[in-house]
């Protein structure tokens, strides 16, 4: 690591929270006004680019080009009538909600969007607080919101919610896993867990650029699937489990679970953000201006790139299809884990030996060919299994045909019998048009037409 990175500017831990009360509350309303119109303007957002991309226009009847229409959905529920099961849990079925969105707020307190600013006289960093392990604590307000899931589920009364609930559990877990571990690179090249001191240590250039990169891959894909956004939503797949684990809520309750997705979502894009694109910092067009890093304009910086990793959720279920909950668990335990396993111990050898060497370079060079070979190694024994299952499978079927265990199957010219009651009407019917009692189809001749002809 270059010594300009660590000439950079941070605020010291010590020097948080002992601020002026009026501009620490000041920093919290900014906090949650950001919060709020970023979620107003995803919904918004999400619909349009999404109608876009099936050649719709999207929402354009509420508000200036339909700007307004997350406002007034929300709106709506909040003056919804609401039900509430008789089966429910009442206390836990009020409190599951509160879970969820709680945690999505405080965790939005650790993430820094903007430098130190003059703000009514006195100078304040742009951050509402941070701490030696502040990324620790996005991820304890994660595994906080997974309760109001799983509580809501149960507390429901009924076994879909229940189900979708557990789903969630077992999805958290799975992806919270690879998610922390692909922030261990971020850490080693950083040699902090403060956020700031992270955004800080970009000061040369973005962690995106460096070997980190394959860190940020898994972790774009991590934090899909522990958002639960398509194509991960498998606790709340409409197909399998009606509405998931808010099946049974309505009105404002069901908005809160609505409003804790979007703010997971932009939690986890500042996050993002800060651990790998620059944290508030300028690109490197705008950052060859001088002031583009001071002031108030590091906000815009950091906005745009939280919008740009947004886009990414909505592009994602704009175009792929939902998965198998078995092919999702797979997925993350046998692909993404060990892949990230295997990254993290190659990272801390290559920072181990450019600190002895002295020189990226030749560290990143003799580090990097075995964990090629390595991964090429791990995805050829990973080819071989699978084709392996898939000719144990063609052996499998292949035995059962010769034994003849296929799969009932209907026979191709089945006829439905018609309904007694359509057969006993048109009986009527036609004893009282015809006036005779036959009982046969009204479509086939008589005994008396046939003689006739």
């Amino acid at each position: 690591m270059s010594s300009a990175v660590w000439a950079a500017p941070v605020t010291p831990i010590d020097d948080w929270g002992v601020e002026a009360f009026w501009i620490i509350l000041i920093k919290v309303v900014m906090v949650f006004a950001f919060l709020v119109v970023m979620t107003l303007f995803t919904i918004v957002f999400e619909r349009k680019v999404v109608g876009r991309m099936q050649l719709r226009i999207g929402p354009n009847r509420t508000g200036p080009w339909g700007t307004l229409q997350s406002l007034a959905d929300g709106l709506k529920l909040a003056f919804k009538e609401e039900i509430i099961p008789t089966l429910a849990d009442k206390p836990i079925y009020w409190l599951a909600p509160v879970l969820s969105t709680i945690p999505a707020f405080l965790a939005f307190s650790v993430i820094p969007f903007g430098p130190e600013v003059s703000m009514f006289g006195h100078h304040t960093a742009l951050q509402l607080t941070d701490l030696p392990v502040g990324v620790l604590v996005v991820f304890a307000c994660s595994s906080l919101g997974v309760y109001g899931i799983i509580l809501s589920g149960w507390a429901s009364g009924s076994s879909y919610p229940l189900l979708g609930g557990l789903r969630s559990a077992a999805q958290v877990i799975s992806y919270e896993i690879v998610m922390s571990l692909s922030l261990v690179a971020v850490f080693l090249y950083s040699h902090t867990m403060s956020t700031s001191g992270i955004v800080a240590a970009q000061h040369d250039r973005w962690n995106v650029t460096t070997l980190l990169l394959l860190s940020f891959a898994i972790y774009s894909i991590a934090v899909v699937g522990e958002t639960n956004r398509a194509p991960f939503d498998l606790p709340e797949a409409e197909s399998e489990l009606v509405g998931g684990f808010h099946t049974e809520y309505s009105s404002m309750k069901f908005a809160l679970f609505f409003l804790a997705e979007y703010v997971n979502m932009v939690t986890v894009s500042a996050l993002a953000t800060t651990l790998f694109l620059g944290g508030w910092r300028a690109p490197v067009p705008i950052s060859l201006w001088h002031g583009s890093n001071h002031g108030w304009w590091p906000v815009l910086w950091f906005s745009l790139k939280v919008i740009a990793f947004l886009f990414v959720f909505v592009w994602l279920r704009g175009t792929l299809p939902r998965l198998r909950y078995d092919q999702f668990m797979h997925f993350g335990w046998k692909n993404l884990l060990p892949i990230n396993l295997i990254w993290v111990i190659a990272i801390a050898f290559q920072r181990v030996l450019a600190n002895r060497w002295d020189s990226d370079v030749k560290a990143t060079l003799v580090t990097g060919i075995p964990v090629i070979i390595l991964l090429f190694v791990v995805l050829a024994v990973n080819d071989l299994v699978k084709r392996n299952e898939r000719l144990a499978r063609a052996a499998d079927d292949a035995a059962d045909a010769d034994l003849g265990l296929t799969f009932p199957i209907p026979p191709m010219d089945l006829v439905v019998p018609p309904s007694p009651r359509l057969v006993a009407a048109g009986i009527a019917s036609r004893g009282i048009g015809a006036g005779s009692g036959s009982g046969a189809n009204p479509d086939e001749p008589s005994e008396g037409s046939s003689q006739n002809g």
